[in-house]
C-alpha cells in the first residue's frame, strides 16, 4: 500500500504542475491578445514595430515610445535633413502625415502603393544591443537589424543618438542607405559600447 500511495503522489504533483503551466501560458497569451501587444512584434523602446500592411491611407498613428533624446539638437539636425522621399525598389516614396498626437522625433513615409516606413530619433538602447550583436555597416554607419514578424527595425548604433527605421521586411536597404548618408554627414561617429 505504501508503494502505491508513494507512486501516486508524484504523479498527482506532476499533473497539477502541468495543469498550472498550461493555465499560465493561456493567461499570458490572452492578456497579450487583449492588450494588442503580443511577442516581439509589439511596440518597444527601439521603435515602432506596428507598421502594418494595408495601413496606407490617412494620417499614420505611431504609438509613443521611450525616446529621451527625441528633442535633442542631434535629432533636430537629422530630422531637418531627411528627404521628402525615400527610395524603395527604385520608386520614390513620399513623406506621410502623422496622426496627432505625433510623438517627438518621428517621421514617416508611405503612400497607396507602399506600406509605411517610420523613423524615430532619440531612442534608448534596446535590449537586443549586446557586445555579441551582429551589426551591419551601411554607407559608413553601423546598424543593428531587428526582425519581428512582417517588419524589420534598423537601429543606428554608432552615433550620439539612436535612430531607428522600421518598415516591412521586403522594403529593401534603400531607406537605410538614404538615412546612413545623412547620419554620416551630420552626426559624429562614436563607439558602439563606450
Amino acid at each position: 500500500m505504501r508503494e502505491q500511495s508513494g507512486a501516486g503522489l508524484p504523479r498527482l504533483v506532476l499533473i497539477v504542475a502541468l495543469s498550472l503551466a498550461v493555465l499560465l501560458a493561456a493567461g499570458v497569451a490572452t492578456l497579450g491578445v487583449l492588450s494588442g501587444e503580443t511577442g516581439p512584434g509589439a511596440p518597444t523602446e527601439r521603435g515602432n514595430s506596428t507598421t502594418a500592411r494595408g495601413d496606407r491611407e490617412g494620417p499614420l498613428a505611431l504609438p509613443p515610445v521611450k525616446a529621451p533624446e527625441a528633442d535633442s539638437d542631434e535629432c533636430g539636425t537629422v530630422l531637418a535633413e531627411l528627404p521628402d522621399e525615400l527610395r524603395v525598389d527604385g520608386s520614390g516614396v513620399p513623406r506621410r502625415e502623422l496622426a496627432e498626437p505625433k510623438p517627438a522625433g518621428t517621421v514617416a513615409w508611405g503612400d497607396a502603393e507602399h506600406d509605411p516606413i517610420s523613423l524615430r530619433c532619440g531612442l534608448t538602447a534596446p535590449a537586443e544591443l549586446k557586445p555579441t550583436s551582429k551589426l551591419m555597416v551601411v554607407s559608413g554607419v553601423s546598424w543593428l537589424p531587428i526582425s519581428s514578424g512582417d517588419t524589420t527595425t534598423w537601429l543606428a548604433v554608432d552615433r550620439p543618438v539612436y535612430v531607428a527605421i522600421t518598415g516591412p521586411n521586403d522594403t529593401g536597404i534603400g531607406p537605410v542607405q538614404d538615412v546612413s548618408r545623412i547620419l554620416r554627414a551630420e552626426l559624429p561617429h562614436r563607439e558602439v559600447f563606450e
